[in-house]
Order: structure tokens, then sequence, then C-alpha cells
């Protein structure tokens, strides 16, 4: 069945959600916010070791090389431009605040911060994209059923600590990959292993970012550096080294 995956998914990060309020309603705000950065460290991690992974490769004489510098800088670079004249952040931003009004969650000031940064967190990087791929064209979900637990374990952990926006995260994630899975018979042939290595480091890099906010406040606006995962795809595309 196309698209198991994704339910499966959102589903997940709905039951992880859920059950982070439900805990975190019952812990002190020092815990909270120990849990806080605990789990941006996380994601700091995550990010890091998936961008060394993709830009570090072991050489026959046993050194380390290093590849993907000049597709991230141009990727990012170019990515933030448009991503700035189109103001994703703004637009995220406003759709949590419907939200917000629509499920009766108007007093809640951290509602939209919870969501946009919870929604980053699930969203960006390779496994989505593969993962949607996968279950579309090839009828294989094991990608997506690794990410819903993970994704499952995130949420719960941020939902705790940020409340209850994060369980909202599910809507982009079945957008987004419900999407993808869609359009997975016409856009499989164009990911090569390429362009998958380079979604892959410049995604590890947006999650890395979103650990740096979670950390230090909000400092990055993520949601205008998305195009940077197109540019990063086309970028192969091109045949750029």
């Amino acid at each position: 069945m196309p698209g198991l995956g994704t339910i499966i998914n959102v589903v997940f990060i709905i039951l992880g959600g859920t059950a982070g309020v439900l805990f975190g309603s019952r812990l002190k705000e020092n815990m909270r916010e120990t849990l806080l950065l605990a789990n941006a460290v996380a994601v700091l991690f995550i990010g890091i070791s998936g961008a060394l992974q993709q830009m570090f490769t072991a050489a026959e004489n046993g050194t380390l090389q290093s590849s993907g510098t000049m597709m991230m800088i141009a990727a990012l670079g170019i990515g933030a431009v448009v991503g700035e004249f189109i103001d994703l952040e703004g637009k995220i931003e406003k759709f949590g605040e419907w939200l917000k009004r629509k499920t009766g969650n108007s007093g809640d000031a951290g509602f939209v911060g919870a969501f946009v940064t919870a929604s980053l967190t699930v969203c960006i990087g390779a496994m989505a994209i593969v993962g949607s791929i996968e279950d579309g064209a090839a009828g294989n979900h094991s990608i997506l059923f690794a990410k819903a637990v993970l994704d499952m374990v995130i949420i719960m952990v941020m939902a705790a600590s940020l409340g209850k926006g994060c369980i909202f995260s599910a809507i982009p994630v079945g957008i987004l990959q419900g999407t993808v899975t869609a359009l997975a018979v016409l856009i499989r042939p164009y990911i090569t292993d390429a362009a998958m290595n380079n979604l892959s480091l410049v995604g590890s890099v947006l999650i890395f970012c979103v650990g740096v906010n979670l950390f230090w406040g909000k400092k990055i606006r993520v949601a205008n550096l998305l195009p940077s995962l197109i540019i990063a795809a086309a970028w192969a595309g091109f045949g750029f080294a």
C-alpha cells in the first residue's frame, strides 16, 4: 500500500507528542529546561554526525578526504537568498498561528515556536525524501517505519519541554512525505546517489541549525534555508563535483 509509511510516521508523531505533553506537564520547570537542552545537544550531534559522514571518506592510504564543501556553501548561500525572498519562515509561522486558533490554543504563547521547531526537525533529512520515494515507487516502507520510531522519540522529548505545538508537526510531515510518495514514480529517476549525498549533507547542516536554535534561542531562520535542499540536489543533476 503506497503511503503506508507516511501514515505510520504521522501516527507515531502524534502518539509521541501526546505522551510528551502528558509527561511534560508533570515535570518541574528546571527539569523541562534541562530536558530541552539535552534534546538540543542530541539534535546538534545528529546534524554534525550526518554532515561529517557525507563530507569525509577514507582514502586507500588511510587518510580522510573531504568533499562537498563548495556544494554546501553554494547551496546554503543561494538557498538563503531564495528562502528570504519567499519568506518561508513567515509562512510556516502564519500557518502555526492559524493552527493555534483553530485548535483552541490561542492562550499558548509557545505553540507556534514548538510547531515550527518540531516540524523542521522531523521534515528535514534524507530519510524523509528517500523513504517516501521507496514507499511510492517500490512499496518499501522500511525506511519510513524506522523514521517513524525515531520521530516518535524526538517529538516526545520535544513536546515534554516545548509543549503541545510539537504534536502538530505531524501535518507538514504528512503533506511533504505524502506528496513525494505520490510523485515518486516521476521523481525517482532524477534522485541519483550523488543527489542523495548532497541532500543528506545539506539536510544535516540544517538539522544542526535547528539544534543551535534549540540551545541558544532563535538565531537562524532555518525554514528560509530550506531551498538549499533543492539547490543541493540540482547541483548533482548538473554534474558539478
